[in-house]
């Protein structure tokens, strides 16, 4: 590499992190500082969470773009889902950048989720800057942490030049860095100038044919579909005749209509873009991820990134329950669902949606409950209404032999639980790799556990743990089968009229278990509206009214008190159903039903 030309303008980095431990903080810090922002400019905080949905869970789900000038040095910063479900998104947006931030709390340390991505950019030969964030933090363990950072690094196997990492300690909220705690500095220039000085200015022959890898697509209204990536080599311009090498070897001929670049946050229009710019083209259809866009008069492809498979699966169809179209809901068909799940498909690329014979229903498959469920609750929020069955694990079969996706667990919990978390843990065939107890009085604990078992666990370790454990998963590798596991022990209360919930019904009705829903919600037959005690499941009567009589006291039925009711979120519902049973999704609401509606019709089905 190092005979290469480079150019020394521009550098491009990637920022990794756990969720909470302020990377799109210091984003935010890192453009207002080289005056990306006017002085007078309104501005969010947090900007390059742009979507509600990555702002109200405080995650990064689509990798984004921002540039920055310091020093007349161009710094491109991309931003990295840190979540594994999203990894085939990682893979690729690492392979547009030639170093990574990666930005650890000074408290809590390196994190797994951390470790999924870190190992990413090892293997791809990234130099690391260590980012220690919230020094400021009155239990900060900023030294401490650095020396875990090295032993995690060590666990990875990296290189002795990956391991001469430089190290900068910063209070993004503040926008302050430092070379050492105790000197004195009032910004972020130790920051800037060890990216400048620590990360490899991209290798780019502007000399040689024109490759570009695309590495994400967007969608633009008014030009069509985009394709972002790297120019690794040569040079593009708006109206040039190229080749489009796909991934099952041919070449399909096209011409760039539209070229940009970013600026900041913004995407701005380009004549041209050359060898080691991230840019963004438009004008060729039906382009995919990890196709290069070639010269045309020596076209050439570059190696395909490989993409994680999906583990999970879940079918989606359009709502069929009494209710449809009551929510306000504007997407109520088939082929509606079908047209934004292929289109989903071709720019989330972890993401696999195929037709099922006979059905209305369409198999989505993808990296992770949390994976599909965002998808879902996108589809709902843009007014699509849908059902979905329970979350299936993809198995895989070699040699007449079944497998099945294990994942590396990690919980934290405090000692009084770990107890309770190790017997349910060898109720679901995990294994530990790890015990650690912490000077904090929480012990931390390593699985390995099928994919399986994790649906519908995370709801029971809350309760277990009174909401105070955190659980962390990653996908490990396919395993052989691990036997059978035990399915949901409680069994469900459904709705045997359609009606308004009432008071009076529901409280004769709560020895029986925990209600999903609170009175006065209207229901259907087939609805259901909570967990029944007992591992069967009841139908019962909540629109019942009391009976009139002339002794009646007005107001008597306010009276009745009712233990509160358990709110369902999406990643609930998934986890808590059975094969027999769907999450009903609207833009308004999320219920819980039985596929057959009918109590006569599933006695049937049962026989």
């Amino acid at each position: 590499m190092s005979h290469q030309a480079r150019r020394k303008d521009i550098r491009n980095i990637a920022i990794i992190a756990h969720v909470d431990h302020g990377k799109t903080t210091l984003v935010d810090a890192m453009l207002r500082q080289t005056g990306v922002f006017r002085q007078n400019e309104e501005v969010n905080d947090r900007v390059m969470d742009s979507n509600d949905l990555e702002r109200e869970r405080g995650i990064t789900i689509f990798s984004k773009n921002a540039s920055i000038k310091y020093k007349d040095i161009k710094i491109n910063i991309v931003d990295t889902p840190g979540h594994s479900d999203f990894g085939s998104e990682v893979e690729r947006i690492l392979q547009t950048v030639d170093g990574v931030l990666l930005l650890v709390d000074a408290f809590e340390g390196p994190m797994p989720q951390t470790k999924f991505v870190l190992r990413k950019a090892l293997d791809l030969h990234l130099k690391p800057i260590l980012v220690i964030n919230k020094v400021d933090r009155p239990d900060a363990r900023s030294h401490a942490v650095v020396d875990e950072t090295f032993d995690l690094f060590c666990d990875l196997n990296a290189s002795d030049e990956q391991l001469d990492f430089a190290v900068v300690y910063c209070s993004a909220k503040d926008g302050i860095a430092w070379y050492e705690m105790q000197e004195e500095s009032d910004g972020l220039k130790p920051l800037f100038e060890t990216i400048i000085h620590r990360v490899l200015p991209p290798a780019a022959d502007v000399g040689r044919p024109l490759q570009m890898l695309i590495t994400m697509l967007d969608y633009d209204n008014y030009i069509g579909g985009l394709g972002l990536g790297r120019i690794v080599h040569g040079e593009v311009r708006v109206s040039d005749q190229v080749y489009l090498m796909r991934r099952d070897g041919t070449k399909l001929a096209g011409k760039i209509s539209g070229l940009f670049a970013y600026e900041g946050m913004k995407r701005v229009a380009v004549d041209s873009a050359s060898a080691g710019d991230i840019a963004c083209v438009a004008g060729l259809d039906n382009i995919n991820v990890g196709e290069t866009i070639a010269s045309f008069e020596s076209p050439e492809a570059l190696p395909f990134v490989n993409i994680d498979e999906p583990t999970i699966s879940v079918m989606v169809g359009p709502n069929t329950s009494p209710f449809v179209g009551l929510d306000g809901g504007k997407f109520l068909t088939s082929r509606h669902i079908r047209e934004r799940l292929y289109r989903e498909a071709r720019i989330n690329v972890g993401l696999r949606v195929e037709d099922v014979e006979g059905e209305e229903m369409l198999k989505v498959s993808g990296r992770g409950e949390l994976h599909l469920s965002i998808l879902v609750e996108t589809m709902r929020r843009e007014g699509y209404e849908l059902e979905v069955s329970k979350p299936k694990v993809i198995f895989k079969e070699i040699d007449g032999k079944v497998l099945e996706p294990i994942e590396m667990l990690v919980i934290d919990v405090d000692k009084d639980f770990h107890g309770y978390v190790i017997e349910e843990m060898g109720k679901r065939k995990a294994e530990m790799k790890n015990f650690l107890e912490t000077d904090s009085g929480s012990v931390q604990m390593e699985f390995t556990i099928p994919s399986r078992s994790l649906i519908g666990f995370r709801s029971e370790f809350l309760t277990m743990t009174r909401g105070t454990g955190t659980l962390y998963s990653n996908f490990y590798e396919y395993e052989f089968f691990k036997g059978e596991i035990p399915k949901r022990e409680k069994g469900v209360l459904v709705c045997h009229d359609r009606g308004k919930a009432v008071r009076y019904a529901l409280s004769g009705l709560q020895d029986r278990g925990q209600f999903f829903i609170p009175p006065n919600t209207e229901v259907y037959e087939g609805m259901i509206i909570g967990e029944n005690n007992k591992g069967v499941d009841l139908t019962v009567n909540a629109v019942k009214e009391k009976k009139l009589t002339n002794m009646r006291a007005s107001g008597s039925d306010d009276a009745l008190r009712l233990p509160p009711h358990k709110e369902m979120t999406l990643e609930q519902a998934l986890e808590f159903i059975e094969d027999d049973e769907l999450v009903e999704v609207s833009p308004k609401a999320i219920r819980i039903r039985k596929k057959l509606l009918d109590e006569n019709a599933r006695k049937k089905a049962r026989k």
